[in-house]
């Protein structure tokens, strides 16, 4: 957690002096440059940093408190930190008996939630590592902002990036292991920008130990770091980027799946793309949910991130949702676009550097005018977004049913096995064997758990006994609590 901050002025050339490489920001030095660097562009940053921290703090908070969990990631990555923590292979019996995570997903930097977790065991504590990384990319892009548009301007484009759609969902969907992606990513795109080749690869090749197909995210960097550059840097990025896709997705992943394959892989259809690739293209404008993330991207820059070929390495996260069959992946909600953020505000402010050189009066009179329109759109997008439940009071109490959320956690005794729904699950994980109720072959537990209300049945079992008993035939339970619509059984030995 702290590598980032320590780091970051060897990334994006903090307190080195005004640079002079060709294609870098040096020439948009604000007006202030002959004060000292922590005087001209400390402050606004870090308390824009400051303040989404507490801002996706208490959101998180909230949502904790008042029992709202809205998918199982959640539980899943908890049980790998605590599998971690315990320096065990990340088996998630949510996934399954026996699940090694990895073999679903390649995200092997997650360990470093291990001694995190230990410190702090509790599904809360990645709730609280997820807003500080993305809270870390808001200093690393408001920084930057100041130090292309001034002290004011860039802290409001700070403040833009910090409630973008991109992050405030990825806050709102809870823990996703894209958190520790995005400040990667801002530092590296950043140093990019800055002319910092070295620094860029740098901050780039960890993200393949991220996800998977951030490996393709490697390649785009890597080829925008070769045009800007003209330096062998960017072909070695690349080439590591695609070489660890196909190492993960051909090798590791099968080789640790239970199902010895990369289950991703038929969600697209390579082979006819290939030999239909004007498919592929208009596969990226032919619903209305991919065109407003479309249309949103390129918005929240001011319309002047285009001018970029930075907005270049948002291609491949934008491939890969809008390829595949899963409209749960076109809209703009949840976690998905959380990484193309930094992708799209680096690119805005890379935008703005250029527009102000170029011989098109009309450009740079534009690049005067881009962070307000901007910041107006970011403005605009506010109460259509989860942040928007800040202004409710009753999101500061508990639920209605908060009550009998913990009586029904309290009859759950330590060490126990479970079975249960999404909705308590990332209250158990931490002291008890968890197994989802939707997945098959499970060993016979000692409880299950469920959530008539909220716990993504549909419909729902009247009876959580019954609904044990028929999934685990030969077993008795008995209803133990019902209450709020949550339901406990437990076996009868």
């Amino acid at each position: 957690m702290t590598t980032p901050a320590i780091e970051l002025d060897a990334a994006t050339g903090a307190g080195a002096g005004p640079a002079v490489d060709a294609g870098t920001h040096a020439d948009a030095a604000v007006s202030t440059d002959r004060l000292p660097l922590w005087r001209r562009d400390a402050c606004g940053p870090w308390l824009v940093a400051a303040l989404a921290a507490l801002l996706y703090g208490g959101f998180s908070l909230s949502q904790w408190r008042r029992y709202e969990v809205l998918s199982w990631d959640l539980g899943i990555f908890t049980q790998l930190a605590r599998r971690y923590a315990a320096f065990e292979a990340p088996v998630v019996t949510i996934k399954g008996d026996g699940f090694n995570l990895l073999g679903d997903h390649f995200h092997p930097l997650l360990v470093l939630l291990g001694p995190v977790y230990a410190a702090a065991p509790s599904a809360l504590t990645l709730l609280v590592v997820q807003d500080l990384l993305l809270a870390t990319s808001v200093l690393v892009v408001a920084r930057e902002a100041v130090r292309c548009t001034g002290r004011l301007a860039g802290t409001l484009v700070g403040v833009a990036y910090a409630v973008s759609f991109g992050l405030v969902g990825a806050v709102q969907a809870q823990f996703h292991e894209i958190a520790f992606a995005v400040p990667l990513l801002a530092l590296s795109l950043v140093a990019l920008v800055r002319g910092r080749w070295l620094a860029c690869a740098l901050w780039a090749a960890p993200l393949v130990l991220v996800k998977e197909d951030l490996g393709l995210t490697v390649v785009a960097i890597g080829a925008v770091l070769a045009w800007r550059g003209r330096t062998r840097v960017g072909p070695l990025l690349s080439g590591w980027g695609l070489g660890w896709f196909l190492v993960t997705t051909f090798v590791l992943i099968p080789r640790l799946s239970a199902r010895s394959r990369w289950d991703y892989a038929s969600s697209i259809d390579v082979g006819a793309l290939l030999s239909h690739p004007w498919v592929a293209a208009i596969s990226f404008v032919d619903d209305r949910r991919k065109l407003t993330t479309l249309v949103l991207l390129v918005a929240v820059t001011g319309l002047i991130g285009l001018r970029s070929p930075v907005m270049l390495v948002a291609l491949p996260t934008l491939a890969w949702r809008f390829l595949a069959g899963n409209e749960g992946y076109w809209t703009h909600t949840w976690h998905y676009s959380a990484v193309l953020m930094p992708v799209v505000f680096v690119a805005m402010l890379d935008g703005i550097v250029q527009a102000r050189s170029s011989p098109r009066r009309w450009l740079r009179r534009y690049a005067e005018v881009a962070v307000p329109v901007a910041v107006t759109v970011a403005v605009m997008l506010l109460p259509q977004g989860p942040l928007n439940r800040l202004s409710h009071a009753d999101f500061y109490g508990p639920s209605t049913r908060a009550a009998e959320a913990r009586a029904a956690l309290g009859l759950i005794p330590d060490d126990a096995v479970v079975e249960t729904d999404v909705s308590l699950m990332s209250y158990l994980v931490d002291r008890t064997d968890v197994f989802y109720v939707g997945t098959g072959g499970n060993p016979v537990p000692d409880y299950v758990v469920i959530d008539t209300v909220a716990g993504g049945w549909g419909p729902a079992p009247e009876d959580a006994a019954l609904y044990a008993e028929q999934v685990h035939p030969g077993q008795t339970y008995r209803l133990l609590h019902e209450a709020g619509g949550y339901q406990v059984a437990q076996r009868v030995p």
